[in-house]
């Protein structure tokens, strides 16, 4: 069988006030296409549907229309499971009139898998499938079948256990599939993702996920990339970027053959119904600002602008630059005592003791506050042992017995 594993659709959200709309619904015409060309038998989609619990009516229609599309009147069955931002129960509402049409829709998390039979290969999917399992959810799905220590024991541990259950219903003559929307640890966040984990509790280490699934797709981060270096444990990545620290990132599905019993090799294919987002730095002003719309420069694109300003910016420039292009987003003017400070502020940090940097960023964050002596003594002994894990080992192949001299870190 032939599987897609998309992500992080996130129906309804804008940018700056600005509606994705139309580009989501370009992004369903051309997935729609994919999956017709490229003879997809079953799609995985790993979370967030929408980007609030209580998405807008177009974003509920363009969903309810994707996944009719999608499943070809029962031709092709698409698995969708709720992620953080998505409300489960409104998720999983329609899933008793859509299930003979080929749509499972899983709204909470559960201890029964998701079994997908595929008529064009005679054969059968197993999917172990976790929507997000927020604290609550996970303990409550728990709490019939363990004992309050192994309720106390590490989040990770407790998906961990959920997921092997799930995975024994895998059979050698099936495709094992596993598919969850959680943050695992080592992956690459972006500014539009919403935290799920809290100072690492809500972190779920790989070998949690490890359950003899063929696959394991994911939902959550927006970039697409792999996990701990597996090809076979992925984040599809969303399919347009929602913000423009997500400017360098190609959007992507991912594609895979699989058959009972052997390895997958999975594919991206890349997507380009998405409008870019870019950041522009003028340093020459507005005239070099007009100049790049005058070339048509990013003509579709989303843009970020940072402009150099000897003079005040005003109304009158900001509304010539909105008539010339719809597609700025932020005007930021930049002034030469401004440029200087952040040059200065970079510089001075570089040379900051660690101790500074950590009071700093304490203030920060908490209005003002001032870190008690504890909380800084421990801040210092976790760089501590930062820096000894990244040490290199000694030509025995251990850490210790001697100091490592040159003043370079591994």
């Amino acid at each position: 069988m032939r599987i897609l594993h998309t992500a992080d659709w996130h129906f309804g959200r804008s940018l700056e006030g600005r509606s994705r709309i139309e580009e989501q619904a370009a992004f369903v015409d051309e997935l729609a296409a994919l999956a017709q060309d490229e003879g997809i038998d079953l799609v995985l989609l790993a979370g967030d549907v929408y980007d609030s619990v209580n998405p807008p009516a177009a974003a509920e229609g363009l969903f309810y229309e994707a996944v009719a599309r999608l499943a070809d009147g029962g031709r092709r069955t698409i698995a969708v499971i709720a992620g953080n931002h998505d409300h489960p129960d409104r998720v999983s509402a329609s899933a008793p009139l859509v299930a003979r049409s080929g749509i499972r829709l899983v709204g909470m998390p559960t201890d029964r898998p998701l079994v997908v039979d595929v008529p064009r290969t005679g054969e059968q999917a197993v999917i172990a499938a976790l929507p997000y399992p927020s604290e609550s959810r996970l303990r409550e799905l728990l709490s019939e079948a363990t004992d309050e220590g192994q309720l106390r024991s590490a989040y990770s541990e407790r998906v961990g256990r959920l997921m092997q259950q799930l995975g024994t219903a895998f059979r050698g003559d099936t495709v094992n599939l596993a598919m969850s929307h959680i943050y695992v640890l080592g992956g690459l966040e972006t500014d539009s993702e919403r935290p799920i984990q809290i100072g690492g509790a809500y972190t779920v280490d790989p070998s949690a996920l490890r359950i003899g699934a063929q696959y394991v797709a994911l939902g959550h981060l927006h970039r697409p990339q792999r996990v701990a270096g597996d090809e076979t444990m992925r984040y599809s990545g969303s399919p347009l970027a929602y913000s423009f620290s997500e400017a360098d990132y190609a959007k992507a599905v991912t594609v895979f053959d699989a058959a009972p019993g052997d390895p997958v090799v999975p594919r991206q294919i890349h997507l380009n119904s998405g409008r870019p987002l870019v950041s522009w730095n003028a340093k020459g002003g507005i005239a070099e600002v007009t100049a790049w719309l005058e070339e048509g420069r990013d003509a579709r694109a989303w843009i970020d602008l940072s402009v150099h300003m000897t003079e005040a910016m005003t109304l009158q420039h900001i509304q010539q630059l909105r008539r010339q292009h719809e597609g700025l987003v932020h005007i930021r003017p930049v002034y030469p005592e401004t440029a200087e400070t952040i040059e200065l502020d970079a510089r001075s940090r570089e040379q900051m003791p660690a101790e500074e940097l950590f009071r700093r960023f304490f203030s920060r964050q908490t209005g003002g506050g001032e870190p008690d002596a504890e909380t800084v003594r421990l801040f210092l002994e976790l760089i501590a042992e930062d820096e000894d894990d990244e040490a290199p080992a000694s030509p025995e192949g251990e850490g210790g017995g001697g100091s490592y001299a040159g003043g370079e870190s591994a």
